[in-house]
């Protein structure tokens, strides 16, 4: 005697691959463009809290270090150090008043800086995943500090 096997969900094992295939279609158009989304805009976010960190660090440096060409260019390396991409000539570090403004705490006590300007300008964040289009601007940065000490030797904040 031979017994017949009846099967009661025949399109059960059907439906499972139709399933899995919509997943992958999901996953493919909807959830993986998501999740990289999500993470470019937390890299974009963390790329402007960088940038205004570096303003305020290089402010700070600017108050308490000199204003030869030699401190400035030892700020903006400090500065780029924490964005990544800019370059010297994006960020800008202005005593003011500018005429004649004398770096130096002991010498001529009318001839000194009030307050320092640094700002960093034309910085772009560029994607990593090129399906998120062009590399996008980051908005200009400002920091204004009085100014303080502002003499290089013998400061160990100075670089």
């Amino acid at each position: 005697m031979r017994r017949t096997i009846v099967h009661l969900y025949p399109m059960r094992k059907r439906q499972r691959a139709m399933v899995l295939i919509e997943f992958a279609l999901v996953a493919l158009l909807v959830f993986f463009p998501l999740l990289l989304g999500i993470m470019e805009f937390g890299r974009w976010l963390f790329t402007l809290n960088a940038a205004a960190e570096a303003t305020r660090i290089g402010a700070r440096l600017a108050v308490v270090c000199g204003n030869s060409s030699n401190d400035i260019v030892n700020i903006k390396d400090r500065m780029r150090f924490f964005v990544n991409g800019v370059s010297r000539e994006q960020i800008s570090i202005t005593y003011k008043p500018s005429a004649g403004c004398n770096p130096d705490w002991s010498a001529d006590t009318t001839n000194r800086c009030e307050s320092v300007t640094v700002q960093l300008n034309g910085a772009t964040f560029t994607p990593l995943v090129p399906y998120f289009g062009v590399p996008v601007a980051i908005p200009p940065f400002v920091t204004t500090l009085p100014r303080e000490f502002m003499k290089t030797s013998g400061n160990p904040v100075c670089p």
